[in-house]
């Protein structure tokens, strides 16, 4: 661990530029989590091209810090609402709801944000040892190793993403070919514009991000006839936990920081499935497993701090390889892309202040979470019941202003209505999206290693595999991408067989 990168990061992150920037990150995540039909992946577009104004450290944190405080307020609409803002969120709703309905609500608002500093703390230290390490060894990396991580990569993802092979495959090589569209990086050929100028830069992520995302839910919210549910109001002195939930809740808490951390690191969602295995862990081995899906506290504890971790560790394959498994993070990638600075193996040492900055100052979010959310509930709450007239038109207005300042192109405009209309198509034919996003962020970079590995072996496809590396990277893709139907397969007879169990004790 490198200790003097590690202190002059906070030195850097304890300066009021980037104090602010966490600050507002984490205020802006947690309000567009809780918020329905924003998330974290619009609001992290919506302010992308506010950052390209300011320093990279600024932009990346404020991104980062949207994607941390989007966890948490997921998960706030999840225990208070039983409506998860999150897919990262849905296990929240098994014991958080029934706390609060047993009015204890505000003890699991508590439980759930002390558990997510406490996993954000041992996943950051973590990140600190795991991620100097393994830019060293990508170092030893070439346009081989490169093309299995992202094409492999890309692959993996849309596998263990998508419900079926379809799910995720379609969206993956639609993503892929919209990356393909405006100038060609080599040669300027301009491909698939159609004598349209405005296309020769290609579809601002930005705005695909917005459209597939944001406008694609809140088509989606219209849509919906029932009324929205409000809120119980939640007093502060209702946040205290009993001694005994506190006693409860430390183990959860130190199985899912480890277990999140690792899930991280994988293509796929890791922050979905680390909270469902965090929580299948408890019933495995909680003394209170029977207890689970009443409202027990491990139901809560665990997930919840699983989840945290995993945001913070798929910070790691960003940082050090420049692979994004989510797309918010894709949106960090192309944020570090526009500011100049290349990610991979070689910004540990190329920009190690900007490297340890943006640890640090997710240290700095992850205690202003904790700090703020806890006394700002009853804030989270008010914005909940803001109306759908209010809240639709005003969202639209943001996300419109947000993307035409990135190229002062109707364009973009266009983008987002585009892209909202195939979002909430492929919403209805449960496609997904995260693949679609990922693939327009990874398209250019496949084509370049492709490119570029051809130039060197003068044609020859074998030298894909040349290395002992590559052919490492592909077995591991492989056996991710068999692997995944089988596990989808023993968790649905798992959920199977707990729907019966509850079936036969209700009758």
């Amino acid at each position: 661990m490198d200790l003097d990168g590690i202190l002059r990061g906070f030195e850097l992150a304890l300066t009021p530029e980037l104090m602010l920037a966490a600050l507002l990150g984490a205020i802006l995540g947690t309000l567009v989590g809780v918020l329905p039909g924003i998330g974290p992946v619009a609001g992290a577009a919506l302010i992308l091209p506010i950052t390209f104004d300011y320093s990279p450290a600024v932009g990346l944190i404020m991104i980062a810090g949207i994607y941390l405080g989007g966890q948490y307020g997921g998960s706030t609409t999840s225990v208070l609402l039983n409506i998860p803002g999150e897919g990262s969120a849905i296990v929240a709703t098994f014991d958080g709801y029934k706390m609060t309905q047993k009015g204890r609500g505000g003890a699991a608002l508590t439980i759930m944000a002390v558990g997510s500093f406490i996993a954000g703390t041992i996943a950051l230290v973590l990140l600190m040892t795991v991620a100097p390490k393994a830019a060293t060894f990508a170092l030893e990396f070439g346009s081989a190793e490169f093309f299995a991580v992202t094409a492999g990569g890309l692959l993996a993802l849309a596998r263990i993403s998508g419900g079926t092979l379809s799910d995720g495959l379609v969206p993956m090589m639609v993503g892929v070919a919209v990356s393909t569209v405006g100038l060609e990086g080599a040669t300027g050929y301009s491909r698939f514009t159609f004598g349209n100028l405005d296309l020769s830069l290609g579809f601002a992520l930005a705005s695909v991000a917005v459209g597939l995302y944001g406008i694609s839910e809140l088509m989606l919210m219209l849509e919906e006839r029932a009324g929205v549910k409000l809120p119980k109001k939640v007093r502060l002195r209702e946040l205290l936990p009993t001694r005994e939930e506190w006693r409860r809740a430390v183990p959860p808490w130190l199985r899912g920081s480890f277990l999140g951390f690792g899930f991280g690191l994988l293509p796929g969602p890791s922050a979905s499935l680390s909270t469902f295995s965090s929580y299948k862990l408890e019933q495995s081995v909680s003394k209170h497993r029977k207890e689970l899906g009443t409202g027990a506290v491990e139901g809560i504890a665990g997930p919840e701090a699983a989840n945290n971790s995993a945001a913070l560790g798929s910070l790691a394959p960003v940082l050090v390889l420049g692979l994004p498994f989510s797309a918010t993070l894709a949106l960090m990638l192309s944020a570090m892309v526009v500011q100049g600075v290349q990610p991979g193996p070689l910004l540990v040492s190329q920009h190690p202040d900007l490297f340890w900055s943006i640890i640090a100052a997710m240290y700095v979010a992850n205690v202003m979470l904790l700090i703020l959310n806890l006394p700002m509930v009853g804030v989270w709450v008010r914005f909940l019941k803001t109306p759908r007239y209010i809240l639709v038109p005003l969202i639209i207005l943001v996300a419109c202003i947000g993307s035409f300042s990135i190229n002062s192109n109707m364009i973009d405009i266009y983008t987002i209505a585009i892209f909202g209309v195939v979002g909430y198509i492929m919403r209805k034919l449960d496609f997904n999206l995260a693949s679609l996003l990922v693939g327009v962020v990874l398209g250019p970079l496949i084509e370049k290693y492709f490119r570029e590995g051809m130039f060197i072996s003068g044609g020859d496809l074998t030298y894909f595999v040349s290395t002992p590396i590559s052919i490492t990277i592909w077995v591991v893709i492989a056996v991710l991408v068999i692997a995944a139907p089988v596990l989808k397969m023993v968790r649905r007879r798992g959920a199977r067989k707990d729907e019966l169990a509850e079936a036969m004790q209700e009758s």
